[in-house]
This record gives structure tokens, C-alpha cells and sequence, in this order.
């Protein structure tokens, strides 16, 4: 029983871990960035769009099309840094648990 109880403790003491991930991740403000530079989105840890920067010069007429694929990859760009930290944090998070069977994958 001392190794169920000591299991229990690792997994309560996980859950504790991955909230407190949870919680640093919804304070993240990442930014992504396309056309070297002239298009940016930033991006909060909930996943939420918070601003989207357009650099002045592209504000020309028949070029909708350019602009919008500028803020997609962008966000593109935003996103996978959150995804990639939101890995990060859990992983470390989850500690030895980490890829056990029944556990999510990171």
C-alpha cells in the first residue's frame, strides 16, 4: 500500500504542477511575426489574439490578399511558440509521470 499512497502523493503533486503551468501559460504575451517584420500578431496564452500590427507600407491598394496571408503566418508563427512553450511547461510540470501510460502526451 506505501506504493499506491506514494503514487497518489506523485499524481496529486503533478496536478498541482500542471495548474500552476496552466495558470503562467494564460499570463504568456508571445509575438509572431511575418514579412520581416512588417506584419505582427500578438498573442496572449489563452490563445487569444490580442493585437494585430501592419506596418504602414502595405496599406496599398490590391494588395488584400498579401496582407492577409502576412497575418496568418504570423499568427502562425505566434502560435507555435505557444504551442512550443505550452510543451515545455508541461512536461516540466508532469515531471516522472511524464509519458506514462494514461498520461497526455506534451
Amino acid at each position: 500500500m506505501k506504493d499506491l499512497s506514494s503514487l497518489m502523493k506523485q499524481a496529486q503533486a503533478m496536478q498541482e504542477k500542471l495548474g500552476q503551468a496552466q495558470a503562467e501559460l494564460e499570463q504568456l504575451i508571445l509575438l509572431g511575426q511575418a514579412g520581416d517584420g512588417m506584419v505582427k500578431v500578438t498573442l496572449k496564452g489563452t490563445g487569444q489574439i490580442e493585437r494585430v500590427d501592419i506596418d504602414d507600407s502595405l496599406m496599398v491598394p490590391g494588395e488584400a490578399d498579401m496582407v492577409g496571408d502576412l497575418v496568418t503566418a504570423a499568427h502562425a508563427d505566434a502560435k507555435r511558440q505557444l504551442d512550443q512553450r505550452q510543451a515545455e511547461l508541461m512536461q516540466k510540470a508532469a515531471g516522472p509521470l511524464a509519458g506514462m501510460p494514461g498520461m497526455p502526451k506534451f
